[in-house]
């Protein structure tokens, strides 16, 4: 016979091996494919393209959202024999407008540039008398 015991915001159920031994009655539920809240890949199985998707690291709902779905969308459907060659206008609209909002979207040669300083000064710390 199991037991329930409540300690604060937690539920604690203690079961005995009688338990465990009867069969489950859960009864599970068939996923429904048409269910948008269900989690999904990056590409929904119509083809479409999930801006839910915790892949995209919420490049869809920030500042630059709008402009990051034009280009992303243009590089999906693109059908160029270079994927994306149709879409030069939609990413440099993505990356002016990224570029006006440096704190959220640091350039690469900025945080490699801060890294590669970083690096210099501990070099030149670690070796007194070198010109670096």
């Amino acid at each position: 016979m199991s037991s329930v015991r409540e300690e604060g915001k937690d539920r604690i159920i203690f079961v005995t091996k009688e338990d465990h031994a009867a069969p489950s009655s859960a009864e599970l539920v068939e996923e429904d494919p048409n269910d948008p809240y269900e989690e999904r890949g990056l590409i929904l199985p119509s083809g479409e393209i999930n801006w839910n998707c915790p892949c995209l690291g919420g490049m869809a709902s920030g500042p630059c959202g709008t402009e990051f779905k034009d280009a992303f969308s243009c590089f999906h459907y693109s059908k160029e024999e270079v994927k994306g060659s149709d879409c030069l206008e939609q990413f440099r609209a993505m990356q002016e407008c990224m570029q006006r909002y440096p704190e959220l979207y640091p350039q690469e040669d900025e945080k490699s540039s801060e890294t590669d300083q970083t690096s210099q000064d501990s070099a030149s710390a670690e070796t007194p008398g070198l010109c670096s």
